[in-house]
């Protein structure tokens, strides 16, 4: 904003900070649970949860040989937004089997897999003036389902044994510059901007210590970054889109400062006034008032001052709007690519009777459930052995029982990971499993918004080393291509090269495969068949009808 405003109210906010980075979720799914290896339970894994779900558990029933599919079938869970009132620390609720998170997380990118840079806000005022207060007033009224909380007081710098000492007689600086990591904090921040999976320290304010866990945190449509100097250092200042400080009165922020360093630091009254006096207001004037001058909006009193959240709220909106992503429809909407020679990347799986015979069993409508499930496992290893077939191999000499060289080949690598899109890319793990030894699974749950259309990400499971391993990603058909670019979004945004990724389906639609091919030119792409168009509902036609639905038994309500 170019005209910096001063936002007066006559109300003061009494409300305490809190010191972790959070991401604010707020949308609702119900899903059905995947058990857990105790290696993707293990620290290697990055288990990510971005929405609240429900866990139900519906045994199958038993075949029944060929006959039809029963009339009584479970009903599918669909994504659909709805409001919801939990407050941040309701976002995570843990139980001894699962976890329940909030909301999905909307495409970061635009029809051409380019990502989208966020809004990001700043947001300063001296410490316990309500920063954090202001914030999640801001994150209740966007009602955006994905936003993204960065507190400075993660950054803190490590100290040596003589400021360790320091800090315990309460005569270390927190509120100096020098006082942070800025090195650290800058890259965190821009790697946020970009969209990209960033690692946050998480600082004990107990033992002044920065603990060896981080937390894992991504890109948003919405990033608030909030701290005492979050306008200090120039390279930060230059990423915010909107500067606000919250301008609260030295007592009020005193006896904030009281009753959390109190309650909730295990500090006494004497060590945090000695603090207050000698270190915490000089800063304070030196360092963080000066500040107010790079400020867009002046909030006076914190988070209840209703007027200022509103006109911040009101801006936000504004510029999100013209940010906004229709993913989905732009490439159902899409003829540039009709009637184009596939791309080179694109690999079909040669077609034989066999798979034509298997194509006809998934293809008809009256196909039992049994038998559907029957020959899409067989046309699932069919496709995936034809693309292990494609990767690098090396010649290698080995000596047979004989005592004869045999002249052969061995994979390039053995370091692969095969990915999953649930639910329906669920179906090829196994397949991949039995065909490549000791391979490691990974999963990503992105389901459609039924309210918007567009694919949203809920869930990721993915090794933590993820970029050094040469990735097959499954989905069991690709329609418009909106779900597996956001899958491979993901896989880049975690550091994995596109000429390392493979994406295999049983099913393609035309216009998905030049879809992702123009995005991610280097992506391999693998399908056992490419069919001409899609409907308005993006199914494939002809097709094969909703995979997931057809082979987990499941239907619409």
């Amino acid at each position: 904003m170019a005209a910096k405003m001063n936002i007066l109210d006559p109300l003061s906010s009494a409300s305490s900070e809190s010191d972790d980075g959070i991401e604010v979720q707020s949308e609702c799914i119900e899903v059905f649970a995947d058990g857990e290896t105790e290696e993707e339970k293990s620290p290697d894994f990055y288990n990510h949860s971005v929405f609240q779900t429900t866990v139900s558990f519906h045994p199958r029933p038993p075949s029944t040989g060929s006959q039809k599919s029963p009339k009584c079938r479970r009903q599918r869970t669909t994504s659909l937004n709805q409001s919801s009132n939990k407050g941040s620390n309701e976002s995570v609720i843990r139980t001894s089997h699962r976890t329940i998170y909030t909301a999905g997380r909307p495409p970061w990118y635009n029809s051409e897999g380019q990502k989208v840079e966020p809004f990001v806000i700043g947001i300063c005022g001296g410490s316990a003036s309500g920063k954090t207060t202001v914030a999640e007033k801001i994150i209740e009224s966007l009602g955006v389902s994905w936003v993204t909380l960065l507190s400075m007081d993660s950054f803190y710098k490590v100290l040596t044994p003589k400021q360790h000492e320091e800090s315990h007689r309460n005569e270390y600086n927190f509120d100096h510059p020098e006082a942070f990591d800025f090195e650290i904090l800058s890259d965190t921040l821009k790697k946020l901007k970009e969209g990209r999976k960033v690692e946050v320290p998480i600082y004990n304010f107990v033992t002044h210590s920065r603990e060896s866990r981080t937390k894992t945190m991504y890109g948003a449509n919405v990033i608030i970054f909030e701290g005492i100097l979050a306008f200090y250092n120039k390279e930060v200042r230059d990423m915010l889109d909107m500067k606000i400080f919250v301008d609260t009165d030295a007592d009020v922020r005193l006896a904030r400062r009281l009753k959390r360093d109190i309650a909730q630091r295990g500090r006494d009254l004497e060590g945090v006034l000695k603090q207050y006096k000698g270190m915490v207001q000089p800063s304070f004037n030196h360092y963080i008032a000066p500040l107010m001058v790079y400020a867009d909006i002046i909030v006076p009193r914190g988070g209840e001052n209703e007027v200022a959240i509103q006109l911040i709220v009101q801006h936000v909106h504004t510029q999100l709007q013209s940010r906004g992503l229709k993913i989905r429809e732009e490439l159902a909407q899409s003829h540039a690519f009709s009637g184009q020679p596939l791309p080179d990347t694109v690999k079909l799986l040669p077609t034989t009777p066999q798979i034509r015979g298997l194509h006809t069993f998934i293809r008809n409508k009256d196909t039992a459930r049994d038998e559907f499930i029957f020959y899409s496992k067989r046309l699932i290893r069919l496709v995936l052995e034809y693309t292990l077939s494609l990767m690098k191999f090396n010649a290698t000499i080995v000596d047979t029982p004989q005592g004869v060289t045999y002249e052969g080949k061995r994979m390039a690598t053995d370091k692969i990971c095969g990915v999953s899109i649930l639910r329906a890319g669920e179906t090829m793990e196994q397949a991949v499993c039995d065909v490549c030894k000791d391979i490691r699974i990974g999963k990503i749950l992105i389901q459609t918004n039924l309210q918007t259309g567009e694919p949203e990400l809920y869930y990721l499971r993915l090794p933590k080393d993820i970029k050094d391993y040469k990735v097959i990603l499954m989905d069991a058909t690709v329609a418009t291509g909106a779900a597996a670019m956001m899958a491979i979004r993901v896989l880049l945004d975690h550091d994995v090269q596109q000429s390392n990724i493979i994406i295999v389906s049983l099913l393609m639609a035309e216009s998905g495969v030049h879809s992702i091919a123009y995005a991610f030119p280097d992506v391999q792409i693998v399908t056992t068949a490419i069919d001409p168009e899609i409907n308005e509902k993006f199914y494939v036609l002809p097709g094969i009808g909703n995979f997931g639905d057809r082979y987990f038994g499941t239907e619409y309500n």
